[in-house]
C-alpha cells in the first residue's frame, strides 16, 4: 500500500481504534501487520500500541514513533535500492520522542535528537545526528554507526550500545561529573546485542548488521555501553535485593536506592 508525505501520523488512527476496543494493553504481538511503500509524513506510527507492526519501504519525515506505546515500526529502503543504506538518511529528526514501550528497526541514518525522552522502547538504528538520547530515562538504543555531538545530554536512565563511539561527542558535563559511564559490554549485554542484530537483519535485511554478526566475537569489542551512573546503581541494588529474597519495590530497597543515589 502506498503512503505519501502528506499523510501525517500514518497508523495512529488504527492504533486509536485498537486502544479504544482493547484498552491500554492493546493486542497480542503480531496481530496486525501493515506494509507500506513510499515516503511517510510527520509522526509515522505515533502512539502505536501493542499488537500493531508498521513496515515501510522508503523513508519518513520527523517524529517517527512519537509516543510509541508497544507497537513495532520497521523502516528500510526499497528492495533493489543500490545505495549503501547505512550511509543514507532513512528518517528525520526526533525519532522515538517520548516512547514508552515497543520496538523500532531503522535501516539507515536518522537526524537529530534521536530517542529524546524515551522511557521504555527499544530501537536499532545505523547512525544518528546531534543530541541523541537526550533526557532518556529508560529503554535501550543500539546505534550501529556514527553519532553527532552532545550524545546523552540529560540522560538519566536506559542503556545504549554504540559502535565505535567517539567519546569527544558525548555530553561533556555528563562525562566530567561521572553521570554517564562508558564501559565495555558484559556477557549479558553481548547476548542482548546479538539478538537485536539478528532481529534487525530479519526485519530490514541490513547488510551492516549482517557483517557484524558474521564477525561478532571481534565486533562486540567495538561497542561501548552508555549507562547513567545512578541508573546503574538502582539496577544493581534491585538485583541484589531479589537475590536476598527482598521485595525490590519495598521500603527497605527504596531506602537503599536513596543511599546509593544520594537521595
Amino acid at each position: 500500500m502506498p503512503v505519501r508525505n502528506t499523510a501525517r501520523a500514518a497508523g495512529t488512527l488504527l492504533g486509536h481504534h485498537v486502544t479504544k476496543a482493547r484498552g491500554e494493553h492493546g493486542l497480542p504481538a503480531g496481530s496486525i501487520d501493515v506494509s507500506l511503500t513510499g515516503s511517510a509524513g510527520q509522526s509515522f506510527g505515533a502512539f502505536l500500541p501493542n499488537g500493531i507492526t508498521l513496515r515501510l519501504e522508503g523513508d519518513s519525515n520527523d517524529y517517527v514513533g512519537k509516543g510509541l506505546s508497544g507497537g513495532q515500526i520497521v523502516i528500510r529502503p526499497p528492495r533493489g535500492a543500490t545505495f549503501d543504506a547505512s550511509e543514507n538518511v532513512i528518517a528525520g529528526n526526533v525519532i522515538g520522542y517520548g516512547a514508552t514501550q515497543g520496538t523500532m528497526f531503522l535501516r539507515g541514518v536518522v537526524g537529530e535528537r534521536f530517542f529524546v525522552r524515551n522511557s521504555g522502547a527499544t530501537a536499532v538504528v545505523e547512525g544518528v545526528g546531534d543530541h541523541a538520547l537526550e533526557y532518556m530515562t529508560g529503554g535501550l538504543a543500539v546505534i550501529l554507526g556514527r553519532t553527532g555531538r552532545n550524545l546523552g545530554a540529560g540522560m538519566s536512565g536506559g542503556t545504549a550500545y554504540v559502535y565505535r563511539l567517539n567519546t569527544d561527542l558525548v555530553n561533556r558535563e555528563a562525562l566530567a561529573t561521572g553521570e554517564l559511564t562508558l564501559t565495555e559490554l558484559g556477557s549479558g549485554d553481548a547476548e542482548i546485542l546479538r539478538d537485536l542484530l539478528e532481529q534487525h537483519v530479519g526485519e530490514t535485511g541490513s547488510e551492516l548488521a549482517r557483517r557484524m554478526l558474521d564477525d561478532f566475537d571481534n565486533e562486540v569489542a567495538n561497542f561501548v555501553r552508555v549507562l547513567p551512573r545512578d541508573y546503574a546503581a538502582v539496577l544493581q541494588t534491585r538485583q541484589e535485593a531479589v537475590a536476598e529474597g527482598l521485595d525490590p519495590d519495598g521500603d527497605v530497597v527504596w531506602n537503599r536506592i536513596l543511599e546509593v543515589t544520594g537521595g
